[in-house]
């Protein structure tokens, strides 16, 4: 009989104006999610840099293991919580949207860097990650996409396929893109039988509206907990059983190898 994994998603204000800002926030709801029982705590999409910076974002940008890891990886020790969140990783002469994950003993469990960069500003100065990795904890198989990946069926049913059962999804959703949050993404775990949770802001960033509505989804794509458009932290208790039960009831992943296409090339992922 597996156990029951404790999810916290932190919808983080839009508006806070410094990396600095966004710490000091983290580390004022964490006590609570703490309190809460939270085995990890799952942060928006660039998190730690804000999203909409424009130019910001090089002057922002960090290595992996630079000072807001160390910061986030002593926030994590001294809470005892995993944490999980999105910054922009500066590697050499790129910078990636990326995520990752440090453990409650502050070690790093995994790490994203965004596979499908979107039209528009992102455009302008991230490099394409390549490939996902899961990471194990608490003996639960956790996958990472950010945002626009995760609007690929491919990435999630990729990801599925490597035997994630909670796909985490840090994303910055803008307000007028309320289907994808609402209809979309839940569809996701259906699809694949597994927990999805999805992490976004509330509020106005330099002229940006997000939707919120984070969200976490079980594996027959109800919503286990959503949040509102304002800032807030919302809980799940993930019943990790429910995950065989859902792929046994609708084997998508093992019988999408028995469909047959007329053009043999076409790879069904």
């Amino acid at each position: 009989m597996r156990g029951v994994f404790h999810l916290a998603v932190g919808q983080a204000p839009a508006d806070l104006p410094a990396p600095g800002n966004r710490l000091d926030w983290l580390a004022g709801i964490l006590p609570e999610t703490a309190a809460q029982g939270a085995d990890l705590l799952l942060l928006p999409e660039l998190f730690a840099t804000g999203y909409n910076i424009g130019d910001q974002v090089a002057a922002r940008a960090e290595h992996a293991d630079g000072p807001t890891a160390g910061r986030i990886a002593g926030l994590a020790r001294q809470y005892c919580v995993a944490i999980h969140y999105g910054f922009a990783e500066r590697d050499g002469g790129a910078i990636f949207n990326a995520a990752q994950c440090f453990g409650p003993d502050g070690a790093h469990l995994g790490g994203h860097r965004k596979l499908a960069i979107p039209p528009g500003f992102e455009r302008d100065h991230f490099t394409p990650g390549q490939g996902c990795a899961l990471f194990t904890y608490r003996d639960v198989r956790i996958a990472t996409l950010i945002c626009y990946d995760a609007e690929f069926p491919e990435a999630a049913r990729h990801v599925a396929a490597l035997g994630a059962e909670i796909i985490l999804v840090p994303t910055a959703l803008g307000a007028q893109w309320g289907w994808v949050a609402q209809r979309m993404i839940p569809t996701r775990a259906y699809e694949n039988g597994v927990f999805l949770a999805y992490a976004n802001s509330a509020g106005d960033e330099n002229g940006l509206r997000f939707l919120g509505e984070s969200f976490i989804a079980t594996p027959d794509g109800q919503d286990l907990a959503r949040a509102g458009s304002e800032p807030s932290v919302i809980y799940g208790d993930l019943h990790l059983g429910k995950i065989a039960k859902a792929q046994a009831r609708l084997p998508y992943l093992k019988d999408r190898l028995t469909l047959a296409f007329s053009n043999p090339d076409v790879d069904i992922g």
